[in-house]
């Protein structure tokens, strides 16, 4: 097979996704470290498990939505329960698995870390763009997921339309 290379306006789009993908995640550990004392990852963990029903899932389930191994998770679950901003237990239904759960510490790390989150978003990836330019770069995202995620993990947690995988 032959590869075919990306032309000139191929290339520039790549380059551009790159460096956004790149550059965003950085932008988004440095405010949320600065104003709040967590790293972006830790703050998506929190914000899952405040959206599950009362604020519990399985580890696996979290890993899931949040596209971490077991072994990453973990870890900064661990972290968050040393910050008692997390607590791990037995799952009722299945003995073998671990539930996390956020405590009334974490619910409110959570409260208080999203506004600045949230403008930190509007000011880098919401603001720059037209009404247009945002429905176009949620078309891009769809188009992209469908590739990049066939069986929906992660996608569902965003389409409201879907259903939910059982917890």
């Amino acid at each position: 097979m032959e590869t075919q290379w990306l032309d000139d306006s191929e290339r520039a789009a790549w380059l551009r996704l790159i460096a956004v993908v790149e550059l965003l995640p950085g932008v988004l550990d440095t405010q949320l470290r600065a104003e709040e004392g967590m790293s972006h990852f830790e703050y998506f963990v929190l914000a899952m498990l405040s959206e599950a029903p009362e604020r519990t899932l399985r580890m696996t389930s979290l890993a899931q939505r949040t596209n971490a191994t077991l072994p990453r998770l973990s870890h900064v679950v661990r972290r968050l329960e040393g910050r008692g901003l997390v607590v791990r237990f037995p799952c009722p239904e299945d003995g073998r698995a671990t539930n996390a759960q956020l405590t009334d510490a974490g619910w409110d790390a959570v409260v208080a870390a999203a506004p600045g989150h949230v403008d930190t978003v509007r000011r880098h990836v919401l603001d720059p763009l037209t009404l247009e330019q945002l429905e176009q770069l949620r078309s891009i995202g769809d188009a992209l997921l469908t590739r990049l995620d066939p069986g929906r993990q992660m996608t569902a947690l965003y389409d409201p339309g879907s259903s939910r995988r059982s917890e």
